[in-house]
């Protein structure tokens, strides 16, 4: 134990200081590596291991998904997405009582299909969603706790970025991770809009407008082809047609297809510049990847993994004790740090542990990152906070006591996840019978 905290304080202490001065996550999991090589526990400096190490980490036919994925939201934004969603929400489940809250819900389960990214909803349909439910009367902590906790849903639901950055460090496949996530993804959304008809009994909201058949007929057609493109990269993966990383490029080419000529909300000129935000974008998460896999060798060089493994081992080898333990501890990071930061410096620590006590890879990943899904909405990182501040009226004081109340159906459905495994690896192992 003395050896793990004499490591621990030295390879992670470091990275967290650099952290909490503000280094940038890569940058600071790069200069911990060099301080680790050059203190005595460390094989020396050695420009070759670094060298390669991060081409190795980055020579991936499955990280070639980052840049069509985060190309793809931006398309699906830039052609106006946002209020053809919300407008088809709103005809489906607008009538029932709270019936906007129910809209804010459902359109980001609908959106986690386009960007993959919380922040990317929350931004989004954040501003638009806020709006509506004040425009409609609702009290502001309930407009900021809708909108805030259904923004996670987005990296659960197919196609998410945490799943893909997981995935390539894991070695794992991306098409049963992204399957693995639908039914904890739809779970976060039933269980959310369970606490919400809670909430407008309790505050006596009426019945909205009743059902539309042709309100709803006309915005379906209206947002049908968007809809399509979730549709084709889980069909395609599901029937074996193509890998996740060929359903993300040829999502962007039926995007494009889509916004010049379909709803010709997309010139020549607005690509390029999708296409420059995305390259810097991918550059950074590739880098981030490259550092995480020269800082996952040191870790093993030092026997991080190895050691950490032994003392929770030594605690329990039922694997959903373990799993347990490993939430506690992600619950933590996940309250300071970004949850790219944290897949790319933990995975490779963890992995050991699940291959010793026998924890599936696919379960513990969608566990994993739903938990981080937590830290975006916990002081003090908090980025979703941050963004609703940024596009609502409201404080972020205001804004952290709104949505403390929705922790309680996520962690519901975190529970879920950890103790009935078949709701992550059911659809993987039914569907491409893995």
């Amino acid at each position: 134990m003395s050896e793990l905290l004499v490591i621990g304080a030295l390879f992670l202490g470091t990275l967290l200081v650099l952290y909490a001065l503000g280094v940038p996550v890569g940058i600071a999991m790069g200069a911990t590596c060099i301080v680790v090589m050059i203190s005595p526990l460390g094989n020396g400096l050695n420009y070759s291991v670094i060298a390669q190490q991060m081409l190795y980490g980055l020579n991936s036919f499955t990280l070639l998904a980052i840049p069509f994925y985060l190309l793809l939201g931006r398309l699906m934004n830039r052609i106006g997405m946002t209020p053809r969603i919300f407008d088809l929400a709103n005809s489906m489940v607008g009538q029932f009582r709270g019936g906007l809250a129910h809209v804010n819900i459902v359109a980001s389960m609908i959106f986690s299909g386009m960007s993959g990214l919380a922040v990317a909803d929350a931004a989004g349909l954040g501003r638009v969603e806020y709006a509506a439910m004040r425009d409609q009367g609702y009290e502001k902590d309930i407009s900021l706790g809708v909108t805030g906790s259904s923004a996670i849903i987005g990296p659960i639901i197919p196609p998410s970025v945490p799943i893909i950055i997981y995935a390539v460090l894991a070695e794992q496949s991306i098409g049963e991770l992204f399957l693995g996530g639908i039914i904890p993804g739809i779970l976060i959304g039933v269980f959310l809009m369970a606490l919400v008809l809670l909430f407008v009994y309790v505050r006596g909201y009426e019945t909205e407008d009743s059902f539309d058949l042709g309100d709803f007929w006309t915005c379906l057609k209206e947002a049908v082809f968007p809809l399509l493109a979730p549709i084709l990269i889980i069909g395609g993966i599901v029937t074996g047609t193509f890998t996740a990383t060929e359903a993300g490029a040829i999502a962007v080419v039926y995007t494009v297809f889509l916004g010049m000529f379909v709803y010709r909300e997309l010139t020549l000129g607005g690509l390029f510049k999708e296409l420059q935000y995305g390259m810097v974008e991918t550059f950074a998460l590739t880098f981030i990847v490259g550092i995480a896999s020269l800082y996952g060798l040191v870790a093993l060089q030092l026997r991080l993994p190895i050691l950490m493994a032994d003392s929770i081992t030594a605690f329990s080898t039922d694997p959903t004790v373990v799993i347990l333990l490993l939430v506690g501890l992600l619950l933590v990071v996940g309250t300071f740090m970004e949850t790219i930061a944290a897949i790319t410096i933990l995975v490779p620590i963890f992995m050991p542990i699940l291959q010793l006590t026998g924890i599936d890879p696919i379960h513990f990943g969608i566990v994993m990152i739903l938990t981080l899904m937590l830290g975006l909405l916990t002081p003090p990182f908090g980025v979703i906070l941050f963004v609703l501040e940024k596009v609502t009226d409201a404080t972020l004081e205001e804004t952290m006591k709104a949505v403390l109340p929705y922790y309680v159906p996520i962690l519901l459905v975190l529970l879920l996840t950890i103790f009935i495994p078949e709701i992550v690896t059911y659809p993987a192992t039914e569907l491409v019978g893995s």
